[in-house]
């Protein structure tokens, strides 16, 4: 299906993924002009994000430019439908466990190498990037047993170190309540996340340590990371750069927030987000 987003015609096909663990993930493929066989990036939002987030869709939509088939899909704990900008679903999100979304990454990418498009993806050449939480995601899935020797590139934006990044007092209220709040600043939108989600924090600390999965991991890694970000403090990147193990390469951005001096709706690329795309899609090039 033909479409216009900001001047660029491109491809874009719809999908959703029926999980063998019981989820569903609804995808957004976008292919390349040409024909062939094209490596392929699969991206990863992060939390209180979804797939049609702010620059997510712009993202894709320059990769695909660049000749890469590009999947953003939404976390089935997103609580966000296709098209919606809201949680719709706050019991999805509400028991959204850091194992499942790993769970979730890993069903994805599965189907991006087996069954998704084998006219157009060339399933030797794949690629992930993850913002945020989705970042922390993405680097278990790099160094997980399925798939530490079949990526080919990765790229982090923003990405968080651990997934224990809460106070005491969060804690404390958390195991008191059964629930922790968390507001959408964006939208006002007060949602809550389930004690499951940090009991299985605890009960699967060693397969979540992201610290650890950096070590293990093959595949060629960008961190990139803003110097001003106010959510995930560069010394995460700083952390992961010293965990990890060659190749990787460490861009900071000077200026540049968690999204990049970007938000929701979407409008413009700011300077920082042009130049973080710029160094993701120039590492892709160069691995994929």
């Amino acid at each position: 299906m033909a479409y216009r987003y900001n001047g660029f015609m491109r491809r874009q096909r719809a999908f959703s993924l029926d999980t063998h663990h019981g989820t569903r993930l609804d995808a957004i493929l976008h292919l390349p002009k040409g024909s062939g066989k094209r490596p392929c990036v699969v991206i990863c939002h992060g939390f209180k994000g979804f797939m049609d987030w702010g620059f997510f869709p712009y993202l894709a939509e320059l990769l695909a430019q660049r000749g890469f088939v590009t999947v953003r899909f939404n976390f089935s704990g997103a609580g966000v439908q296709p098209g919606e900008d809201t949680v719709s679903d706050p019991e999805a999100f509400r028991h959204a466990t850091y194992t499942r979304e790993l769970a979730d990454l890993l069903a994805m990418l599965d189907h991006v190498a087996t069954g998704l498009d084998r006219r157009h993806i060339d399933a030797d050449r794949i690629g992930l990037i993850g913002h945020s939480r989705g970042g922390g995601t993405a680097t278990l899935a790099s160094g997980h047993p399925d798939w530490r020797d079949r990526l080919r590139g990765m790229v982090t934006w923003a990405a968080v170190s651990t997934f224990e990044r809460f106070s005491e007092e969060e804690l404390a209220g958390w195991r008191r309540d059964g629930e922790l709040p968390v507001v959408n600043s964006r939208t006002g939108q007060e949602l809550r996340v389930g004690l499951d989600v940090l009991e299985d924090l605890e009960a699967h600390s060693d397969e979540l340590d992201i610290r650890v999965a950096a070590g293990h991991r093959h595949a060629p890694w960008l961190i990139v990371h803003g110097e001003a970000d106010e959510t995930v403090c560069i010394q995460d990147a700083l952390i992961l750069y010293e965990r990890a193990e060659d190749p990787v390469e460490l861009h900071r951005i000077a200026g540049a927030t968690h999204t990049f001096n970007v938000g929701h709706p979407f409008n413009h690329p700011s300077r920082e987000l042009i130049q973080a795309m710029n160094v993701t899609q120039a590492w892709f090039r160069r691995f994929l």
